[in-house]
């Protein structure tokens, strides 16, 4: 009857987790990993060049309409924009106010752990890739892990995913 079980706590602990971000936004992982290498500009580059915006507070690329994206939401006092990051020349693509639904509920969270940190998400993403060689950092947003704010860092190298933290205090 074991058996029967681990299923259902494997479920469960899954949902738990939550669902990356690329399930959420229909991007499938093995598309991802084979267009991401392509690009030119990194995860942290392109939050860099995102400044002009505001202050990033999360980022990633992702497949949008079949073509490879980088997107980068900022704040500016209480304001978030997404910005779109050409990810060959680093250039702002397109820059759009956040104003309504779920991109602004998770943007004025990530918003709210971002004032709590002393490390700008860049430098921890920097920190993750150069921690795990050969991985791109496809993915980064900030949650609270105890009441202390981390950078949540998704690396790909090939198929390969891995998650890993960095605190930002």
């Amino acid at each position: 009857m074991r058996s029967n079980r681990i299923p259902s706590i494997v479920a469960a602990m899954l949902f738990a987790a939550g669902t990356p971000a690329w399930a959420e936004e229909q991007t499938n992982p093995a598309e991802l990993a084979q267009a991401v290498p392509q690009a030119t500009v990194s995860l942290a580059h392109g939050m860099k060049a995102s400044e002009s915006k505001g202050n990033p507070i999360s980022a990633k690329y992702e497949i949008e309409n079949g073509s490879l994206q980088l997107s980068v939401y900022t704040m500016d006092r209480d304001q978030f924009t997404e910005v779109i990051v050409d990810h060959w020349s680093a250039e702002i693509a397109k820059a759009e106010p956040i104003t309504a639904g779920n991109d602004l509920k998770a943007a004025g969270e990530q918003g709210a752990i971002m004032a709590k940190a002393q490390v700008k998400l860049g430098a921890a993403v920097d920190r993750a890739v150069q921690a795990n060689a050969g991985y791109l950092a496809v993915e980064v947003e900030p949650k609270l892990e105890a009441g202390r704010p981390v950078a949540a860092i998704t690396l790909m190298k090939g198929q390969d995913v891995k998650k890993v933290a960095v605190n930002l205090d």
